[in-house]
């Protein structure tokens, strides 16, 4: 070897041997992760659903990793005031957030400006829980079924209002996406959230209402309000003779509200697979499943890659129903 070759040689062996002096700290933090609780920042007020998952899988995570999960609230602009601050957080592993459908999807077609990207500014960890709603109707309708429910909103537009749980929330883009699917043009009523518009509905103040299955259920159970479709893909356990949308005539029709984990972008993946196979270990325990289906939700936990691929499938989905509906937030 000529002493060119051979200085060339020794001089990229020691800048590999430098490199990976540097890169084994590095190594031995996320080999260590996680050091301290792990801080998952929530994007909705506190006491509410989202609330209740957390503290559901926290035993089984803990267990696994060996430190809690910490709720820290931070509600307000659809998600974007939690999710900026998961953007911003230190990439270490030890903070999280929780999102949901709007601030990781819609938001980016509603609102003007946004704070952070959603795809270039987190990475992934799991999808958590999937939300159905449930269109539902007060009795004095006249309808028992999707079809004739169609039906009556073309031959007489004026009669129907449907209420949902806020304008921009996922429930209010369910009833857009029902509209064009349905060919319909039902008036929508935004309340605070999907209790007040199932209590609406109940009290004949509104004749529909597109709600979540706890706001609902011990209505529909009782007779109170007539279940026409639940919005997933398949039908959901606590409701066996309610038909889909996508059965009741609407082929190809799914809308659901969801939560999911994500870190900021610059997270290690060593950490982010470790935390994910925690939360998939957590989610498909029996008794934790049964805690959250206890809540109205399903669990739906997945790999990194298959929620981000969701996450922009999601997005794509609801610009084109936001486009069409005019649907604008400030």
């Amino acid at each position: 070897m000529k002493p060119s070759a051979l200085r060339r040689a020794l001089g990229a062996a020691l800048g590999a041997s430098a490199l990976l002096a540097l890169a084994a700290p590095a190594l031995a933090n996320e080999a260590a992760w996680p050091t301290k609780p792990i801080r998952v920042i929530v994007t909705f007020p506190p006491g509410g659903s989202a609330d209740a998952i957390v503290r559901a899988i926290g035993p089984r995570v803990s267990e696994k990793l060996g430190q809690p999960l910490v709720i820290e609230n931070r509600p307000g602009a659809g998600g974007n005031i939690g999710l900026t601050a998961v953007a911003k957080a230190e990439p270490d592993g030890h903070t999280v957030g929780l999102g949901a459908a709007g601030a990781l999807s819609a938001n980016v077609s509603l609102y003007p400006q946004m704070p952070y990207d959603p795809v270039k500014d987190f990475k992934p960890v799991s999808l958590v829980a999937a939300i159905p709603f449930v269109f539902v109707g007060h009795p004095s309708v006249g309808v028992r079924t999707q079809a004739e429910l169609i039906a009556l909103a073309k031959r007489d537009p004026s009669k129907l209002t449907i209420g949902h749980g806020g304008n921009g929330t996922a429930m209010h883009l369910t009833a857009s996406l029902f509209d064009q699917m349905a060919g319909t043009k039902i008036v929508q009523v935004a309340y605070r959230g999907s209790g007040p518009a199932a209590v609406d509905a109940l009290a004949g103040q509104i004749p529909l209402a597109v709600t979540d299955l706890p706001a609902a259920l011990p209505h529909i159970r009782a007779g109170k309000l007539q279940a026409f479709s639940v919005t997933s893909d398949k039908r959901v356990p606590a409701l066996p003779d309610v038909p889909t949308v996508a059965e009741a005539g609407l082929a190809g029709y799914e809308s659901v509200g969801w939560f999911g984990i994500v870190a900021p972008a610059a997270t290690p993946d060593a950490i982010v697979n470790k935390l994910n196979a925690a939360l998939v270990e957590a989610l498909n325990d029996p008794a934790t499943q049964a805690t959250i289906r206890g809540l109205g939700v399903e669990p739906a936990p997945t790999t990194p890659k298959a929620f981000g691929d969701y996450i922009k499938s999601e997005t794509t989905k609801w610009a084109k129903v936001i486009r069409t509906a005019g649907i604008k937030l400030e």
